[in-house]
């Protein structure tokens, strides 16, 4: 059995994580809408990853929609003790799977609400508002209102953590003067380091980043250098993907997301992968060829 607490912990607002979770968008249907083909296995895959000691789940009510938290709630509710539960608010689905904005007060309300009851909780471990401002990646502008939303929310109880997604360095910095941030969640991989001083930044003040899409996600990163990496390891490219994640920074979570067992012990076994120094150069110069 894998062992993950060799990639260490980092706090989550006021809990301790071990530093490799689980995302769970891929337990729903292709292109996160509608049933699994397999649901029995989309609760064997949550399931095994609480045996093998995941205690932080990446979700969203918009996975689906709702059958992503209602497949977590059929899996392991109630939950085990130290089980954090993140989710993700601001978006809504078309009827044709687009990604829709949903940020206004009433929607940012209703969404967290879905998200209890679907969940089967009194109260979220942690709540990010994902800027809708660009569908496509982190976009200026003021997400000052939204924010305040949730912090109502957590002021009434019902949201125990303020997290951010998909949003630049100064949103951050303004959302920390309304409430405290624990986590942002943006896309960052060995090829896509838009993130590098916004982590150390982090970092420095105890915050938590979760990337996500380690190898590129809907535009899947073809490197050669990784895979050549991969193969001299006798590891996976996702493998060494996360295992560089790890060796980062301090703060980064992983949430590998997987609807099979044995793609989830694979991705877990990054905690035991180390990478020397020179292997770690060798990858960075990826993002410089891109």
């Amino acid at each position: 059995m894998v062992n993950i607490s060799s990639a260490g912990t980092f706090q989550l607002g006021d809990r301790t994580v071990k530093r490799l979770g689980y995302g769970a968008m891929q337990l729903a249907g292709p292109g996160v809408f509608g049933p699994p083909k397999d649901r029995a296995q989309a609760i064997d895959v949550l399931r095994a990853a609480i045996e093998a000691g995941v205690d932080h789940i990446d979700t969203s009510d918009f996975y689906g929609p709702h059958i992503t938290n209602q497949i977590i709630r059929d899996a392991l509710h109630p939950y085990p003790d130290g089980l954090t539960i993140v989710t993700k608010v601001s978006a809504r689905r078309g009827p044709n799977a687009e990604w829709l904005p949903a940020m206004s007060r009433e929607e940012l309300r209703s969404a967290v609400h879905d998200n209890l009851r679907n969940l089967g909780l009194e109260v979220i471990d942690a709540v990010n508002f994902r800027s809708m401002l660009d569908i496509y990646g982190p976009a200026e502008g003021s997400i000052e209102e939204q924010v305040t939303v949730l912090a109502e929310l957590q002021q009434q109880g019902l949201i125990r953590h303020i997290g951010l997604s998909n949003v630049t360095a100064r949103q951050v910095t303004d959302s920390r003067k309304i409430c405290d941030i624990v986590c942002v969640q943006n896309m960052y991989n060995i090829a896509n380091r838009t993130d590098d001083a916004m982590i150390d930044m982090l970092a420095d003040e105890g915050i938590a980043y979760v990337p996500f899409f380690p190898l590129g996600g809907f535009s899947p990163l073809q490197s050669a250098t990784l895979n050549e990496v991969a193969a001299r390891l006798r590891a996976t490219p996702m493998q060494v993907a996360l295992a560089w994640l790890l060796q980062r920074s301090p703060n980064i979570l992983l949430i590998p997301g997987t609807s099979s067992v044995a793609h989830l012990q694979e991705n877990l076994a990054a905690a035991e992968l180390q990478l020397s120094p020179e292997v770690v150069a060798e990858l960075d110069r990826i993002a410089a060829a891109v």
